[in-house]
């Protein structure tokens, strides 16, 4: 008798878990995926055999439209084809404001020399940043001298669109900056900052998780903490602490392992007040689903974030489906 009680036992319990966990026995949420637009409507490139040294701005493909990144009007032109949110990266420049531009230094894009942060705003504003992009291995370079000017700062785009969502990037893990961002989202109204979301190295982001509690954060510490109390006590239908009211973009290859993945997910997420998005490859580049046949790598009926490079593509085919 005792045996078969803990067969029993064993039989509920995963009878439990499976029915606790599954999205086919949900009932269907008739919602629409999120499209977060990377970088607003930038040029995308060939991701073959990228690393942390390549300059991506060496190797677009043949320009299909006349934005650049990170700009209000890539921004803006983003928003216009349908991404509920845009994704752009800020650098702190010497005289303490955030200027929006991707990378570390100024070579590979602007017709400027250096580190980023380490110029004035005014002095990045002079640039051309459409200055280094060729597709052609340097033969023509299309956006030469339409970029100048471009380069907007935070205050800027926050003022330009101030009833939409973005992900904010920090580009370092300088505890200070974090300090800096902190003491200039305080003095935004609380129902603003309610549409903003942060990233960034574990120093910064927990310097502004400290000083700002209520927003939406993501950093490499939190997310490991997360996912960890996650895989340890979500097959209940728990969500820790530290999965709410946050933010998550995930590799599609491990989002597999969460408890009720897909949709029972999703749902758990949005019930916690968290943003949840999937990217392609493993996390490192940013690669997005830019393509139809991205797309059908989705699960069935997916109802969460979905991070593109390529918004002007990707968000019609929703537009169509709903149709």
């Amino acid at each position: 008798m005792t045996r078969r009680k803990i067969i029993w036992v064993v039989i509920l319990f995963i009878t439990f878990v499976f029915l606790n966990n599954s999205s086919l026995v949900m009932k269907k949420d008739y919602g629409e995926p999120l499209l977060l637009a990377h970088r607003g409507l930038a040029q995308t490139f060939s991701m073959e055999g990228i690393t942390g040294e390549i300059n991506t701005a060496e190797r677009i493909y043949e320009p299909e439209h006349p934005y650049l990144e990170n700009t209000i009007p890539s921004m803006e032109a983003a928003f216009q084809a349908g991404a509920d949110l845009v994704e752009f990266d800020i650098q702190l420049t010497t005289d303490n404001q955030f200027a929006v531009f991707h990378d570390w230094i100024l070579n590979y894009r602007t017709n400027g020399q250096g580190v980023t942060r380490e110029h004035t705003l005014a002095e990045l504003k002079t640039l051309d940043i459409g200055y280094g992009y060729t597709a052609d291995n340097g033969k023509t370079y299309p956006f030469r001298g339409k970029g100048i000017g471009l380069m907007p700062s935070l205050d800027e785009v926050l003022n330009y669109f101030p009833d939409r969502s973005f992900l904010i990037r920090i580009k370092s893990d300088d505890k200070h900056e974090g300090e800096v961002l902190a003491d200039y989202l305080q003095k935004i109204p609380e129902d603003r900052l309610t549409m903003l979301t942060v990233y960034g190295g574990d120093r910064s982001i927990a310097e502004l998780k400290e000083k700002l509690p209520n927003l939406r954060v993501m950093s490499r510490a939190t997310m490991k903490k997360a996912l960890l109390e996650y895989i340890a006590l979500g097959w209940t239908g728990y969500i820790p602490t530290s999965m709410r009211n946050t933010h998550f973009h995930l590799p599609l290859k491990y989002a597999h392992f969460l408890w009720g993945w897909p949709n029972r997910f999703i749902q758990r997420m949005k019930a916690a007040n968290t943003h949840f998005f999937l990217v392609l490859g493993d996390g490192t580049w940013s690669e997005g689903f830019d393509t139809f046949e991205d797309l059908n790598q989705l699960p069935r009926d997916y109802l969460g974030g979905i991070w593109t490079n390529r918004i002007d593509r990707i968000a019609p085919v929703f537009d169509d489906q709903k149709k």
